[in-house]
């Protein structure tokens, strides 16, 4: 990494498919499973093929019927906690999933993002042995959560580094996976492009179970569309696309680098 350079944090929660239990659907734990599982596999995939570095946000969970996989990537991404499961949680959660991720991995596990972003306390992130979070999307989004007030960029609060995922510096259009989906490409990658220069990084997160085909269950188009090969093609497109503008690093090695206390 150079001073003057440009990065891009590239995430995705890996965990359960549990989204059809939101819309009143029955979805097995295993089903939920297998999704993630196909999905990470498509992943894995494009992440190989482009040679990039990303941090794998995993539930113990997902990590416990996949564990060959999760060593594996360990070797050559960034394995965070995503807590327990996807459905459920618990304080202790915190502290029970950093410690199977890291008896799984053998590598040490320094972030955590909640399921759905879901708050938590920092102090409480702090006791559990993280040293940073990223448990904040700073925008609207309506049914969700009301982060306006939040800072855009990485801050400290409650002796926690958090890493908020990136939203345009105007307006604050979110950049993660409902909108790389559903707005058109070249201007999905012109407010990564604008971020990029504002801020110097861009924070992007999505789910492996989008990159395969969910077409069949029963949720909104928007979080289904293009589901499968299209989004996995459009992923090593930005990639492509973005690897001459900045370096993709792993969220641990961008803090560690900016000699962050991590």
């Amino acid at each position: 990494m150079t001073e003057n350079s440009r990065y891009i944090l590239l995430s995705f929660d890996v965990e359960e498919f549990d989204m059809p239990i939101e819309y009143d659907c029955s979805i097995t734990l295993q089903e939920q499973l297998t999704e993630g599982w196909k999905g990470l596999q498509a992943v894995m995939e494009v992440i190989n093929f482009a040679k990039v570095p990303a941090t794998f946000f995993t539930t113990a969970t997902f990590a416990s019927h996949y564990p060959e996989a999760m060593r594996k990537m360990a070797e050559e991404h960034e394995i965070a906690s995503h807590t327990l499961s996807h459905s459920n949680f618990r304080n202790y959660d915190l502290i029970e999933s950093r410690i199977i991720l890291e008896r799984i991995t053998g590598r040490p596990v320094y972030g955590l993002r909640m399921p759905r972003m879901m708050h938590v306390d920092m102090k409480d992130v702090k006791q559990a042995g993280y040293k940073y979070d990223s448990s904040i999307n700073p925008t609207w989004i309506p049914g969700r959560y009301n982060n306006i007030d939040k800072p855009r960029t990485i801050f400290t609060a409650d002796n926690m580094i958090r890493i908020p995922t990136s939203v345009s510096p105007n307006f604050r259009i979110p950049l993660f996976w409902l909108t790389f989906k559903n707005f058109p490409y070249y201007y999905f990658k012109q407010l990564v492009l604008q971020t990029l220069a504002h801020d110097g990084y861009v924070c992007l997160y999505m789910h492996p179970w989008e990159f395969t085909d969910i077409n069949r269950f029963d949720i909104p188009n928007y979080t289904k569309r293009g589901s499968g090969k299209w989004l996995c093609e459009r992923l090593l497109r930005l990639i492509k696309d973005l690897s001459g503008s900045a370096e993709f690093v792993t969220m641990h090695g961008y803090l560690k680098d900016r000699h962050l206390p991590v």
